[in-house]
């Protein structure tokens, strides 16, 4: 994958973070993946649990040097970043790809095994109701929002506080972690994470994805777990009708978002997304 200049290195010998404008807490510098260290750090995060705030106060100078924030969860059974088998040699760069063509690949994959002649669920019911209101044929990308709600870097910084003891503490032990990436959207590729592993062996490809929704929806990544993604959202669908579309991208995205995790059909799906400014995905 392309790269910047990684200022991580420079945490190395000023763990402070003082000669990139920082003024860091203690933390870790990892480079572990599957086929053991990286020739550089991929990620840094914070020794202590984030709490309300770390978000703003790291985030906005550690973009001016280069890196970005996220949220990692080192509190789950699979450990930390060093622990998730992260695979950069194995990633390619989110701006080779076509975030459509790979939704449509994505669609016809799964609408084909929804409407497949046997499909049926636990109780032995059709599935096809779980595409409608769409069908077999991919329905193409939801139209962009008309307006911005909140400033995108804002509603992150709203979200991740939400996420280290607010309403929507989902995650055992949040840190917070900086990353050498050009974009928000690139994080799970700058680091390779494996988190879709079983759906996708190149998260760059779903990066792509999350480049158009930074585009059309004002998205940050603002935290990953071993195979959890979260999202804010600074322009959510306003309606049913663009909630549905956006349902659509969601399924092609993360089926399991919607078929195990989620209300079983796009159209109750779509339902919690009208202005919805948190988008949640976990792979199986």
């Amino acid at each position: 994958m392309a790269t910047l200049p990684n200022p991580l290195p420079t945490l190395a010998a000023d763990p402070s973070g003082r000669s990139l404008g920082l003024r860091l807490p203690l933390g870790t510098l990892t480079d572990a993946t599957d086929e053991g260290p990286w020739h550089e750090p991929l990620l840094w995060y914070a020794g202590q649990p984030a709490s309300t705030g770390n978000w703003s106060a790291l985030g906005t100078p550690a973009a001016r040097a280069g890196l970005l924030p996220v949220l990692v969860d080192v509190g789950g059974s699979q450990g930390g970043p060093e622990d998730w088998e992260l695979m950069p040699g194995e990633t390619s760069y989110p701006g080779d790809h076509d975030a459509e063509e790979v939704l449509a690949e994505y669609w016809e994959e799964n609408a084909e095994d929804e409407l497949a002649p046997d499909a049926e669920d636990a109780g032995g019911h059709d599935r096809a109701p779980v595409l409608a209101p769409f069908g077999r044929a991919w329905p193409g990308l939801a139209p962009a929002a008309a307006r911005l709600t909140a400033d995108p870097d804002t509603r992150a910084a709203q979200v991740a506080d939400s996420l280290t003891g607010g309403p929507r503490s989902w995650f055992k032990e949040p840190r917070l972690a900086l990353v050498p990436a050009r974009r928000s959207a690139d994080i799970p590729a700058a680091i390779g994470w494996s988190g879709p592993l079983n759906y996708e062996d190149d998260v760059a490809r779903l990066c792509a994805v999350l480049r158009s929704w930074e585009d059309r929806f004002g998205i940050r990544v603002v935290a990953l777990g071993f195979d959890t993604l979260v999202v804010s959202v600074a322009a959510p669908p306003t309606t049913p009708e663009q909630a549905e579309a956006v349902a659509a991208e969601h399924f092609a995205f993360c089926p399991d978002t919607v078929l195990q995790d989620g209300p079983d059909t796009l159209r109750a799906y779509a339902e919690d997304l009208v202005g919805e400014d948190t988008w949640s995905f976990w792979w199986d």
